[in-house]
């Protein structure tokens, strides 16, 4: 079945352009120009990835970004005119998955919706439930789900993918550098600091302490890890 993507921008030139480079390469294209209307669309629609500019009529791209995180891990695709480092960052802290600056290759936007639907649908070997510290914590690889005290905990596709790698490896310290290369892929040029905030969101959401976390915890001047030994 085709993927399909919802486009939404209120510059009708760009529409146009994205769409058809996208259902050039077999995606199915569903496009809005007011952010009113997003999340009725997105629900009707339920696309397989979202492209949304942040610079929107109506509600803001920003905010639309936090209101799906809400209720839908989908990968959402930023575009936007902001290239400050700051606005990137905020942009992966609020649950965007990748961020491209206008103006922009096509090309490049197709190759970049491509490589997240692969990171997203990646195949899990056969080491399906993991739980830990007595079901406080409970992955589930092949469903990707997370369930914190038996509460469903939704994580955006870059969050589980940093958790998964992390549980499969514990007490293996991996670098910022190593984590994007796993998560964002060999060619994103992007900036450490993106690895940070999606560990910041992910404590938020699995640990009871943030300030003292047992799950995901800091390597000073290194990187990230999963657990002490004793989770």
């Amino acid at each position: 079945m085709n993927k399909k993507i919802l486009v939404v921008d209120d510059e009708i030139k760009i529409l146009e352009v994205v769409k058809s480079y996208l259902e050039r390469e077999g995606f199915s294209v569903i496009t809005e120009t007011n952010g009113n209307n997003v999340l009725d669309t997105f629900k009707k629609e339920k696309p397989d990835l979202v492209i949304l500019d942040l610079m929107l009529p109506g509600i803001s791209g920003e905010e639309l970004c936090k209101r799906l995180r809400q209720f839908s891990n989908v990968p959402i695709l930023m575009l936007t005119a902001k290239v400050q480092e700051s606005d990137k960052i905020n942009g992966f802290s609020i649950g965007a998955d990748d961020y491209i600056t206008k103006p922009f290759s096509p090309r490049e936007l197709v190759m970049r919706v491509k490589a997240i639907l692969r990171r997203t649908t990646d195949d899990v070997p056969l080491a399906e439930v993991m739980s830990f510290n007595n079901d406080d914590l409970v992955v589930d690889l092949r469903a990707h789900t997370v369930r914190k005290k038996g509460v469903v905990v939704n994580l955006t596709p870059n969050e589980f993918k940093i958790l998964k790698i992390l549980i499969r490896n514990p007490n293996r310290v991996f670098t910022r550098e190593e984590l994007i290369e796993k998560v964002m892929g060999f060619d994103y040029e992007g900036y450490d600091r993106t690895i940070d905030a999606h560990i910041k969101n992910l404590r938020q959401k699995i640990e009871d302490d943030t300030k003292n976390p047992v799950y995901i915890k800091t390597v000073y001047g290194v990187g990230y890890k999963f657990g002490d030994g004793n989770v």
